[in-house]
């Protein structure tokens, strides 16, 4: 009796490497079963390819909708070739068994990020038979080799040479399909939730792919991955490009990514400088240069070994103060070649350009959370994407600030919004002068911010995330000599804070909004 064939179904979007796959297949006797353009594109290489029509007797319908969803087919897949039942019951069928399938899916992500795409369109880019045969062949792993990466084939024509593909190997492509179309499902469900305007759904799912393995994470006996969307978010990290320096770590992942969301708050050139990601001097200036210096000068000790998120281009002359010092990572809308040249004589600095680096944070209409996941849950919210509403600003003391001290208000108070509480925050219209985060007490965190400050203290403006429960951060803004205080207010005890600053002549304002930061 003639030994029956193998079979692969082969049915792609990505026709990467494909035919040379294919090729291979041949030669290892497989016989090629297909669909529409990977049937085409392989007779046009020359192979021999059974049409899926010819295993199920029935031609491809509704535009294409219905092809390999056939009994011919998924029995083929789904028999137990250890099961002399499923065997004998396939002999009566006519039904012969498929030993591979080669499939990725219709473009979803791709066409829903197709710039004008209608939701006609992105449902027509929902795959159906695909994921069925890849699951079909997945549960049946022992008998069906299943492929629905590109990047495996080589290694599974490596497992071939070897004249059998291991048990070992075939759950490893196993567990690649259901995290394939585990993705695939959560990537729909998502851009069908937002065209519904469901912000928090029931059952959350959330598609991220790994980008970089970490020779540790916060310490060096943890282990540790950076995992990128899914969907693209125009100037974030995940957006910079590398160009000089050893791969990040964790940790400066994290703390840039603070210094990123900083810098976007400000349209003026701006430089933040950040440490454990919270901001250690900012400034804005006519020049990125100019706002350097102002950021450097805001607490040149904690500024080294720091980070830098600028917000334009970083020429030779701002490149030559940056290296006077030693700077850890440096992420801009740019570098000069001249900026280039003298900072890559740096060895351990890491240069990441961003060119879309204003584009403001998007908020939870196009899916994007802010998420802390914490042991047995995951804390999801919108993220901080206001700063206050002009309405709500209300002078509470008898003086009102100047035009200087509100313009410094607001500055400082952009930069208190992404201090890790309890946060202070005091400087002037154009630069931080000093800052307290994390404290357990308020006052402790105006305390260290004054310290911090020095002398420098005096004729600032002082922001507060959230209100003074005591007059006692008042107390201390009038010894420093600072002249106005932001705060959102809201304490039982407001009118003690209002009562100090007219006694010293500091004006305040409420804002109304708190922006606490963990």
């Amino acid at each position: 009796m003639e030994e029956r064939k193998k079979r692969a179904l082969v049915s792609v979007s990505d026709k990467t490497g494909i035919v040379e796959f294919c090729q291979y297949l041949v030669e290892y006797g497989y016989e090629l079963i297909s669909t529409g353009g990977t049937a085409k594109a392989l007779r046009e290489a020359g192979f021999q390819v059974i049409g899926v029509s010819e295993i199920t007797g029935f031609p491809e319908c509704l535009d294409g909708r219905v092809k390999t969803l056939h009994p011919n087919i998924h029995a083929g897949l789904l028999a137990m070739r250890s099961n002399p039942e499923h065997m004998k019951q396939l002999e009566e069928l006519g039904v012969q068994p498929i030993d591979m399938v080669v499939v990725n899916l219709y473009p979803f992500k791709q066409t829903i990020l197709r710039r004008g795409v209608t939701f006609e369109e992105a449902v027509e880019n929902i795959d159906i038979g695909g994921p069925t045969m890849l699951r079909a062949a997945a549960k049946n792993y022992q008998d069906v080799t299943v492929v629905v990466d590109p990047a495996d084939y080589e290694k599974v024509l490596c497992e071939l040479a070897t004249g059998q593909i291991s048990l070992e190997f075939k759950r490893y492509l196993q567990y690649k399909v259901f995290a394939h179309t585990a993705v695939y499902d959560s990537l729909i469900s998502t851009y069908l939730a937002n065209q519904l305007g469901v912000q928090f759904p029931e059952i959350a799912t959330f598609a991220y792919r790994r980008t970089q393995e970490m020779r540790y994470g916060e310490n060096p006996h943890q282990r540790a991955c950076f995992y990128t969307d899914e969907f693209s978010r125009p100037g974030s990290l995940s957006h910079a490009k590398q160009l000089w320096g050893k791969e990040l770590s964790y940790n400066n992942i994290n703390d840039t990514n603070g210094a990123l969301e900083l810098v976007k708050e400000f349209d003026e050139p701006t430089v933040v400088a950040s440490k454990h990601a919270n901001p250690c001097g900012v400034g804005s200036g006519e020049t990125i240069y100019d706002a350097y210096m102002k950021a450097y000068e805001s607490d040149p000790v904690s500024v080294f070994g720091g980070i830098l998120a600028i917000n334009g281009i970083v020429d030779a002359r701002t490149a030559n103060e940056i290296s006077k010092i030693f700077i850890e990572i440096i992420v801009a809308v740019g570098f000069t070649p001249e900026a280039m040249a003298i900072l890559t004589r740096k060895k351990n600095i890491r240069l990441l350009e961003l060119p879309d680096i204003r584009e403001k944070r998007q908020g939870s209409d196009s899916g994007a959370y802010d998420m802390k996941k914490i042991y047995g849950g995951l804390l999801v919210q919108d993220y901080d994407n206001e700063l206050l509403h002009e309405e709500d600003i209300r002078v509470v003391t008898n003086r009102a600030p100047t035009e200087d001290e509100m313009r410094a208000l607001l500055f400082n108070w952009k930069v208190v919004k992404h201090t890790k509480s309890n946060a202070i925050v005091i400087g002037n219209g154009d630069r931080t002068t000093g800052i307290g985060m994390g404290q357990t007490n308020r006052i402790w965190a105006a305390q260290q911010a004054i310290a911090h400050a020095g002398d420098k203290a005096k004729g600032s403006v002082m922001a507060s995330d959230a209100f003074f429960p005591f007059p006692d951060c008042v107390e201390e803004c009038a010894k420093a000599g600072i002249t106005a205080i932001i705060q959102p207010g809201g304490s039982k005890n407001d009118q003690l804070s209002i009562d100090e600053c007219n006694r010293h002549n500091i004006a305040m304002i409420f804002v109304g909004m708190r922006h606490f930061k963990h």
